[in-house]
């Protein structure tokens, strides 16, 4: 197995992806592949690496690629000018089977943008979604879509439902996994039209797509290890995500500093320490990597583009255990099956009757 790696894209590009790749190579199987400048990585690896690790695995290489993807770039634009980026180069040897994942932290227009135009997405998907994997009570939470499809139909998240469901049946081994709605309330009547309509969609169709669909979820309730899955459109899904982190680091922030208060609350603190740190630990959601772009030929991952190097370690192990499921096989042929055709079809059939209505 191959991973690929945009070496160029993020906030603390090169440095983060170079030490998180050296980091994770000897905790993993495949060979990982560093794209972009070569002569600024070997620069900034031999700089960085002497210090921190001895042994360098010769499964780590690197692919040269001139040219960089910069956040402030135009999407579109960039994929179809800049074809010797790292990103579009990663692309290539993707679509081309010269890999079998690909990872970045670059600009995310730019990235959903090459995996829907140059990797191609599933026959019967509309729109390919970002999963994003977070911690909850005694497990995990999928969060589908977390910032591809800032715009989304009621068909959208009713297969963002379906794939989600599909990925975390066959590859996370949930046999029912939960679905959940995210609502500003559980009422049936509640929230927008999109929420609306989407909910009446994943009532009436839950069961011909196999979706174990519990209804309307609060933001509050979601954590709390009632639901598997939570469905919003990537705007709106975007939002809780760094409203998420946020909480995050204010929680750990204002721990520290209660427990450093003063002399009497540290040494309180000592036997509850083990305790801190797995709550640490858990509230710290580069423990988790990064999202899945669900419904793509190939694996995707978008990496958080403030990503450092423990971030991208975890995101290299994340993308390995992507493959080795075969969540993309598994997605393809659902969608491409003679049975789902058919449903998909009655279903947009039925939402164009209501929009005449």
């Amino acid at each position: 197995m191959k991973i690929l790696v945009d070496a160029m894209g993020g906030d603390n590009a090169p440095d983060a992806v170079i030490i998180g790749a050296a980091e994770a190579i000897n905790e993993i199987d495949a060979e990982v592949v560093l794209i972009g400048q070569e002569a600024v990585i070997n620069t900034r690896s031999r700089e960085l690496l002497g210090k921190k690790i001895k042994d360098i695995s010769p499964r780590l290489s690197i692919y040269n690629a001139k040219e960089i993807i910069d956040m402030e770039d135009i999407p579109t634009q960039a994929i179809k000018t800049k074809k010797d980026s790292s990103m579009v180069v990663g692309f290539n040897l993707l679509k081309e089977g010269k890999g079998d994942c690909f990872i970045s932290a670059g600009n995310s227009g730019a990235l959903l943008t090459g995996a829907t135009l140059l990797v191609g997405r599933i026959k019967g998907i509309d729109r390919p979604a970002l999963a994003g994997i977070l911690p909850a009570y005694h497990g995990s939470l999928v969060l589908m879509d977390c910032g591809a499809n800032t715009n989304c139909k009621p068909i959208n998240l009713l297969q963002f439902a379906q794939m989600a469901s599909i990925y975390m049946h066959n590859t996370i081994g949930i046999e029912k996994p939960k679905i959940g709605l995210l609502n500003i309330g559980t009422e049936e009547t509640k929230g927008n039209d999109l929420v609306k309509n989407s909910y009446k969609l994943l009532k009436k169709y839950s069961d011909d797509l196999d979706i174990n669909f519990i209804g309307n979820v609060e933001g509050r309730e979601a954590f709390l290890g009632a639901i598997d899955v939570i469905i919003a459109d990537g705007f709106t899904g975007n939002v809780f995500l760094k409203t998420l982190e946020g909480v995050g680091k204010f929680v750990k922030k204002s721990l520290k500093e209660s427990i450093k208060k003063n002399i009497w609350s540290e040494i309180g603190a000592v036997p509850n320490l083990p305790a801190l740190k797995r709550f640490a630990k858990t509230m710290d959601y580069k423990e988790y990597g990064g999202a899945l772009f669900l419904g793509v030929q190939k694996p995707v991952v978008k990496a958080h583009g403030s990503s450092d190097a423990k971030l991208f370690k975890y995101t290299i192990k994340q993308a390995e255990k992507f493959v080795q499921n075969k969540a993309v096989d598994q997605l393809t042929e659902v969608y491409e099956s003679e049975l789902n055709k058919e449903k998909m079809a009655e279903i947009k059939q039925y939402i164009t009757e209501l929009e005449k209505r």
